[in-house]
């Protein structure tokens, strides 16, 4: 039986439509295909990011590494005992240092004599110990740490990395930088660390701090300079800061660059809690060789000094010196039989430069001034009444009475009044002629004392107090109301007017301008 097919056109379309979509399935599989394989290069492009970023990584540890491994052999644990001391009741010697404990109270008048009027019973100051760290800057065995460390110790012990403990002798002491250098007892052919360039760091620069905090063995932390020149009240120097782990028992230990090399010596942290909070202050190193050099050659530092109160220039100021506010410091007052008042210097004189050195603010002329050699011939560039002029001068020696900050003074006052008094409305200022008792308590400084300040007025916004001294208007010094009055005739308060104030022992300039 013979069979006739007939061909469809269904079926033409149906066999082109699998092959089109044979077609696309293809170009499909190509597709994934090419996206699979265009992700894997994406991911090996990744892995040699990542592996570039780990290699850096381990760069910076390899450089912490080696860093602490230099200087880690020169840091010591210090270890200062006080033995236990018995307290003598004597007006001198007391628990309460000799001062009447009902000083303030009712009960002052009744005991004038203060404790010695009593029996107490005696006291003793038990023994305690302190710990801190160090560093070996001589292979003699000379360690270089913080004066707060072995302060008032009768014993101090110095132990090394391997393990070794010498005695140290022959500690000597600056109290004002608060370093200390100790010789060890029998060392020799000691790990001394490198001393580096303190001046050379700068914020943002890798920094580790060794030392033994919390009685820890050799304890290192890392972080950056977070800044420099930093101020302490307890303290007159800079100081660099760092938010590397800083905490009790790190005191005196080093501070080192990414070289091993010592930039610091770690000496404060400022915490709420007593312990790391990441502010903590080193001793630059520059400063330190400076002060063991002299405590190594004479057993004390000694510190140059010209012998004037230095102000802040301000825009208002430098206004009326004809200066730029950047330009040089202000001086307040001469000290009288001073390396200063010898060489001619003068209150509103603009110190500009020492030893070809531009000075912009009065620590930075302090710290040039007191590394210089008493005695040493050194030149002051000045600014006088808007001109320029050089003026030689020759540093002393820092007298004992300015070490210490004496500016506290304070007038009693007496039951007299004063009734002169001159009112500045623009200023919301009144003042008035000196009282006996007043002229006594500034020492023989002429002047008229502020006597109202308005809390809302010029003179409140620029801090000036009822009991300042005000001692000159403009250029011209003034002795009582009337002259006061007489030279603000010549003053616009529109335009401002300059002071000089007199607080306690120190002088600055102040400029008011009403509103």
């Amino acid at each position: 039986m013979n069979r006739s097919f007939s061909w469809k056109p269904w079926g033409l379309a149906a066999a082109l439509g699998a092959i089109v979509m044979l077609g696309g399935g293809w170009v499909a599989l190509q597709n994934r295909v090419q996206g699979e394989e265009n992700s894997q290069a994406q991911s090996a492009v990744k892995t040699h990011k990542d592996v570039e970023a780990i290699s850096h990584a381990n760069s910076i540890s390899y450089a912490f590494r080696q860093a602490a491994a230099a200087a880690r052999p020169s840091v010591v644990k210090i270890l200062a005992h006080t033995g236990a001391k018995h307290m003598k009741n004597t007006s001198s010697e007391t628990p309460f240092n000799g001062e009447n404990p009902f000083k303030g109270t009712p009960f002052e008048k009744m005991f004038p004599g203060g404790q010695g009027q009593f029996n107490f019973p005696q006291q003793q100051q038990p023994e305690r110990d302190g710990l801190g760290s160090g560093v070996i800057i001589d292979k003699s065995g000379i360690v270089l740490t913080n004066n707060h460390v072995v302060r008032g110790a009768d014993e101090v012990t110095v132990v090394l990395k391997d393990g070794r403990e010498f005695k140290a002798t022959d500690i000597k002491t600056d109290p004002a930088s608060d370093l200390a250098v100790l010789r060890l007892e029998g060392a020799k052919d000691l790990p001394a660390a490198t001393l580096g360039n303190s001046d050379e760091m700068e914020v943002g620069d890798w920094v580790l701090a060794i030392g033994c905090p919390f009685g820890l063995e050799q304890t290192v932390s890392a972080g950056i300079i977070s800044g420099k020149g930093r101020e302490l009240e307890s303290n007159h120097d800079e100081f660099l800061q760092t938010d590397a782990a800083i905490n009790p028992g790190n005191s005196g230990g080093p501070l080192v660059n990414l070289d091993g090399q010592v930039i610091g010596i770690n000496t404060a942290i400022a915490t709420n809690s007593g312990g790391y909070q990441g502010i903590g202050f080193s001793i630059p190193i520059n400063t330190a060789k400076w002060v063991v050099k002299q405590l190594l050659a004479g057993g004390k530092v000694q510190r140059a000094y010209l012998g004037v109160q230095l102000e802040e220039l301000n825009a208002d100021l430098a206004k009326k010196f004809g200066a730029s506010a950047d330009q040089g410091v202000l001086v307040a007052d001469v000290v009288k039989d001073s390396p200063a008042a010898a060489a001619g210097l003068q209150d509103g004189d603009v110190i500009v430069d020492y030893q070809s050195k531009a000075v912009h603010n009065p620590r930075e002329l302090r710290d040039l001034v007191e590394v210089t050699p008493v005695g040493s011939k050194q030149t002051l560039a000045i600014l006088r009444n808007g001109k320029t002029m050089n003026v030689s001068i020759t540093p002393k020696a820092l007298p004992a009475k300015f070490a210490e900050n004496n500016s506290s003074q304070e007038s009693q006052g007496d039951t007299e009044s004063a009734t002169d008094t001159y009112q500045v409305k623009e200023f919301g200022l009144t003042v008035g002629d000196m009282t006996s008792d007043e002229a006594k308590a500034f020492d023989g400084h002429h002047g008229v004392v502020v006597r109202q300040v308005e809390p809302d007025g010029v003179a409140a916004h620029k801090r000036l107090e009822p009991g300042m001294l005000i001692r000159k208007v403009g250029e011209k010094p003034v002795k009582n109301v009337q002259d006061f009055e007489a030279a603000m005739k010549h003053e616009s308060p529109k335009a401002g007017v300059m002071f000089q104030v007199r607080v306690g022992n120190n002088n600055m300039f102040v400029v008011l301008q009403a509103k």
